[in-house]
């Protein structure tokens, strides 16, 4: 059984942890094909309204790639959301959007060019580290490029006793272009 440090202190499991609700971070990108439309769906796919409900999303960005250059630019968003699943039941959630819109994580590069990406980037105030996930996410703080969306919509949220927008006042944001709404629907 995962052990967990919720923000109270107390050590909770994981079945715990699922009879109640918590407020998640999740940041989503994609540079493959229509990545505007794609992360439209993939917001609705990963948010079904009972056991993951979407609170806030952020505005799409288009964004200089990351890690590996020599591809095409991401669009990334974030949303806020409250979920009863346990933070491994929502990554492994996360890891079925991804596998259901073409998404072939052996097969591909790291960092490289992908359809859909979804990261958990926070958990209520979970800290976690196991060999499939990571809370908060371990690059969180070096990635401006998921800093920009979730400062949109929650910039006073403190992840490992850091606002975020005091997190992404600390990173360059050069070459992140807020993009304006998509009209119609996907």
């Amino acid at each position: 059984m995962t052990r967990m440090s919720p923000k109270s202190g107390n050590r909770l499991s994981e079945n715990v942890m699922r009879e109640s609700t918590a407020e998640a971070l999740i940041a989503l990108g994609g540079n493959v094909g229509d990545a505007r439309a794609t992360l439209d769906r993939a917001v609705t796919a990963f948010c079904d309204g009972d056991v993951v409900r979407l609170l806030a999303r952020s505005s799409d960005y288009r964004t200089p790639p990351w890690g590996i250059e020599d591809q095409p630019p991401f669009i990334n968003l974030c949303i806020v959301v409250v979920t009863s699943l346990a933070p491994h039941d929502l990554l492994a959630r996360a890891l079925r959007v991804e596998r259901a819109f073409g998404r072939d994580r052996a097969g591909e590069r790291r960092w490289g060019p992908r359809p859909l990406d979804i990261d958990l980037v926070a958990y209520d105030d979970v800290t976690l580290e196991g060999p499939d996930l990571v809370l908060p996410h371990p690059r969180l703080f070096e990635r401006a490029f998921v800093l920009v969306p979730l400062a949109e919509i929650a910039p006073e949220r403190r992840i490992a006793g850091i606002r975020i927008a005091d997190a992404l006042a600390r990173l360059d944001t050069a070459g992140i272009e807020r993009l304006p709404p998509r009209n119609g629907p996907v």
